[in-house]
């Protein structure tokens, strides 16, 4: 499995790599193998403000629908247009072309309380 250092981590399987005051959100490695197959993912909350934890939209795969879940506060900006024709991405590229959300960041404190790509490892037991 990947964990590119240079992101961030969150308990819920969702990484943040942030450049200025933009965050790009995605799955993780571990989180798209656990899931199977991607064929659908659905974000409805396009330009609205999401708190850190609250649920920003779903993810389909074969068997299962899991919900995405916020790793820091802001605005979603933008919502990957790739996803909406070719959702297996996510499977393929997840930490690259697969980001799933644009967000403008509102507390750039609550990325301290996201993990490292080791203490990610060691959440998962990997």
């Amino acid at each position: 499995m990947n964990f590119p250092e240079e992101l961030k981590y969150s308990k819920d399987h969702e990484w943040v790599r942030v450049e200025g005051d933009i965050a790009y959100v995605g799955i993780t490695d571990y989180a798209q193998r656990e899931l199977g197959d991607i064929v659908y993912v659905e974000v409805e909350t396009e330009g609205e403000e999401v708190a850190q934890g609250e649920t920003f939209g779903t993810i389909e795969a074969v068997k299962t629908v899991s919900d995405l879940f916020m790793p820091v506060s802001g605005e979603v900006l933008e919502v990957n247009p790739e996803l909406e024709d070719a959702p297996e991405a996510v499977n393929e590229d997840p930490y690259g072309q697969a980001w799933i959300i644009k967000v403008s960041i509102s507390d750039a404190s609550e990325l301290d309380g996201l993990m490292s790509a080791d203490e990610y490892k060691n959440e998962i037991g990997a």
